[in-house]
């Protein structure tokens, strides 16, 4: 009994440190990362690209994770983590704002313009995931994780890569994998169930694809 207790305990914890390392807040970054080291942005500077990629941390990450804190302070929302359906419309509505205040600040500093469209993927994704959230609750994680599988699939479809092919598909099947243990994690957790799971995925792939492809 108390080594089943310390199994269900371990997996547990696991889930919660998956779900942490790859929350929303921080996929559009790591989406970023890769594509400033795997596309011809890797010949920028290297300030330049940190100076890029701190910025939209910055937007992305650090003022989402600031406007659910004071949310939460004036008890606009119940819970940081926004387990409820209803904690989860205004933060959403912020970082929609926010996803959109990144796209304009990598339009104006002349990004390529399939990079601008990564950025713009990802607020159309969000404000996809706000509007459903006010009937069903979507999976905002798997949305994340889907826009950065889909940014390493139009890289490759576009040609865009400068690493060999082969690496190029292991960074993919990488994302996918990722993509299905944080998948575990959140249905594990409770947080989700399945279909919310692959909507959430399917939204991010989707989203981030389309606006690549048809604008980038």
């Amino acid at each position: 009994m108390a080594s089943r207790l310390a199994r269900i305990r371990f997996l547990d914890e696991a889930a919660r440190l998956v779900s942490t390392m790859l929350s929303p807040l921080l996929t559009p970054s790591y989406g970023l990362f890769m594509a400033l080291s795997i596309s011809p942005k890797v010949l920028d500077s290297t300030g330049a690209r940190i100076n890029l990629l701190l910025i939209v941390f910055g937007i992305t990450c650090v003022l989402p994770m600031a406007t659910i804190a004071v949310l939460h302070n004036f008890k606009l929302i119940k819970d940081k983590r926004m387990i409820n359906r209803r904690d989860r419309l205004i933060p959403y509505i912020t970082a929609t704002i926010y996803y959109l205040g990144a796209v304009w600040y990598m339009s104006y500093t002349h990004e390529p313009r399939w990079l601008v469209m990564f950025a713009a993927g990802g607020a159309l994704s969000c404000l996809i995931s706000t509007l459903i959230n006010i009937k069903w609750k979507i999976s905002a994680h798997m949305a994340g994780m889907g826009g950065v599988v889909a940014l390493l699939w139009q890289i490759d479809a576009m040609n865009l890569e400068v690493i060999s092919p082969v690496w190029m598909l292991f960074f993919v099947l990488v994302a996918i994998g990722l993509s299905g243990l944080l998948g575990s994690a959140r249905m594990l957790l409770k947080r989700h169930d399945l279909p919310q799971v692959l909507a959430g995925f399917v939204n991010g792939l989707l989203c981030v694809s389309l606006m690549m492809r048809l604008f980038g």
